[in-house]
């Protein structure tokens, strides 16, 4: 597996603990990720699904990552993830800064390396197989 590959698989797990405090532990999110109490348990199981969502994608990129549109997907579920987040530092202020800058530190890595390797792991195909289609 490529190093993106492991780095995805990382993040991936890192994001599930987010999904156990969204379903299970909304008190521990609050802290955690946003500095308001009008967070709801309806609101952290939203954020615990979505999260799981963008765990998923994590793990199955990882494993794909010579497909283009699965690819994407993850890549734009960081840019989504990391705009939320910031919107919610700037706009809201619902967030602190240090929440903000660990989000930051792993969608900012991912995207930015992501982008860097958008084309490193396609699969070169041959003249042969471009013929047949």
């Amino acid at each position: 597996m490529k190093a993106l590959g492991w780095w995805l698989i990382v993040v991936g797990t890192l994001r599930l603990a987010s999904v156990w405090f969204g379903f299970f532990d909304i008190w521990a999110l609050r802290l955690a990720v946003f500095s308001t109490t009008a967070m709801t348990e309806v609101h952290g199981r939203t954020f615990g699904t979505w999260t799981l969502l963008t765990c998923t994608l994590c793990y199955i990129c990882a494993f794909n990552l010579d497909n283009k549109p699965i690819y994407l997907a993850t890549l734009l579920s960081f840019v989504y993830a990391f705009g939320h987040f910031l919107t919610e530092y700037l706009i809201y202020q619902t967030m602190a800064i240090s929440n903000l800058t660990t989000v930051g530190i792993f969608a900012g890595t991912s995207i930015i390396w992501m982008l860097l390797q958008w084309n490193a792991h396609l699969k070169v195909r041959s003249k042969s197989s471009i013929r047949k289609h």
